[in-house]
């Protein structure tokens, strides 16, 4: 669930109260992430990314599905955020539900849960950053969201082959083939654990790829090159049928 701000991998979280700050997880192939909404901004643009997040937001705990396209949360100054990104093909597993159940949506995690097991988690984590602060808070649903990944028992290998294999610009046939099964049954195991099929899934890698590239200051003519796309052109259409903005507005 990366924001337009920050994007840094294994950023140290600090109390900057405007900042964006991440940092990897204890929970394999997560990020542990939080933001307090500062006075300056009426809202966050949030990239969409292959990823679901279990977020906690003063108080309340939420699950953000996977994104087809960016997401505008406006909240009011000063609210906080404390998030558990977890990998691509990795939430459902965490979570409990097929990923293309919460596409494009944020829900209570007591719609997942069980509604006295969320309150007792969420009486647990008030009671944390009572007597810590919102980075105890982030360890504590790092030792819960670790847990339900241990008890789900090790993750498909197809998963991680599958995301490498459209990193790399395969397309569905290709990454079918490579892993040895049908397209449709790539598709339909692509939707439970990414929320959508492997094509969506590539353009949305391949566009945060271009993205990341552009904030290093690369030129843009050279982020399509290097990102795969056809031209500056088809660059500058995916970006905006994905995020809503240019690139260059992303990037300033």
């Amino acid at each position: 669930m990366p924001v337009t701000d920050a994007r840094d991998s294994g950023v140290v979280m600090d109390p900057d109260p405007g900042a964006y700050r991440e940092r990897a997880s204890r929970v394999p192939g997560a990020v542990l992430w939080r933001r307090v909404m500062p006075a300056s901004e009426s809202a966050q643009r949030v990239l969409p990314d292959g990823c679901m997040d279990l977020i906690w937001t003063d108080g309340e705990l939420m699950v953000a599905g996977p994104d087809t396209e960016a997401h505008l949360a406006a909240d009011p100054a000063g609210t906080r955020y404390v998030g558990l990104r977890f990998a691509p093909g990795t939430g459902p597993a965490v979570l409990g539900v097929p990923a293309h159940e919460l596409r494009d949506r944020r829900v209570p995690l007591d719609d997942l849960w069980l509604a006295v097991r969320v309150r007792r988690l969420a009486d647990h984590l008030h009671a944390v950053l009572e007597s810590g602060t919102m980075t105890d808070l982030g360890a504590a649903m790092e030792q819960v969201a670790g847990g339900r990944y241990r008890q789900a028992g090790p993750p498909d290998p197809a998963v991680a082959e599958v995301v490498a294999l459209v990193r790399a610009g395969l397309p569905a046939a290709g990454v079918a083939d490579a892993t040895g099964i049908s397209e449709r049954q790539l598709h339909r195991r692509c939707l439970a654990v990414f929320g959508y099929g492997p094509k969506t899934l590539g353009r949305i890698l391949r566009m945060n790829r271009a993205v990341d590239l552009a904030r290093t200051g690369t030129s843009f003519a050279t982020v399509a090159a290097v990102a795969g796309y056809a031209d500056q052109a088809h660059l500058a259409r995916e970006v905006r049928a994905l995020t809503g903005v240019t690139l260059g507005t992303l990037i300033r």
